[in-house]
């Protein structure tokens, strides 16, 4: 979300803030009925702004609230996204992101078993409602999140090296 916010002109802490916070309440009420509702009214009695809850609330596609400013729409484009290059890294030999291209992410879309529960359509449709090709969305994103790979723990510094063992 910050990439974005730099490349869009927008406020980078702000951007950041509603990408962290958009599913902070998702374990606790996972469901349709209640995220993000039970997130906004926490936000809302912590007195968080409007504009960071309407974002948050735009992100799902079930809440009705429409996406119109470019934070939401990057909000809703990179959510998804964000997740499967994710499950893109874990599943190479160091679980980077130094690891992951753009055109081996866009084939795994292909594999419907490939990270099952990450809505491909909210992919392509939320690359198309930002105005970018979704090729080059994943491969802004990638590069985004290679940026912060180790706050991530992508960088694969989690991968432990064989080595010889003492006998």
């Amino acid at each position: 979300m910050r990439a974005y916010a730099q490349k869009l002109g927008g406020d980078q802490e702000l951007w950041g803030m509603a990408g962290l916070l958009h599913d902070f309440d998702y374990e606790k009420y996972p469901s349709r009925e209640e995220h993000p509702f039970k997130g906004n009214e926490i936000l809302k009695e912590r007195g968080w702004s409007d504009e960071i809850r309407r974002a948050i609330m735009s992100h799902a596609e079930y809440t009705g609230v429409t996406r119109d400013s470019a934070m939401e729409k990057a909000l809703f484009a990179c959510d998804e996204l964000a997740g499967f290059i994710t499950a893109s890294a874990l599943v190479k030999p160091g679980k980077s992101l130094a690891e992951v291209e753009a055109k081996s992410v866009r084939k795994k879309m292909k594999d419907k078993a490939f990270a099952r529960s990450v809505n491909r359509d909210d992919i392509v449709n939320g690359a198309a409602d930002l105005g970018v090709e979704l090729e080059d969305h994943i491969a802004f994103c990638i590069e985004a999140m290679k940026g912060i790979a180790a706050q991530l723990g992508l960088d694969g510094s989690g991968v432990k090296t064989a080595s010889a063992s003492p006998t």
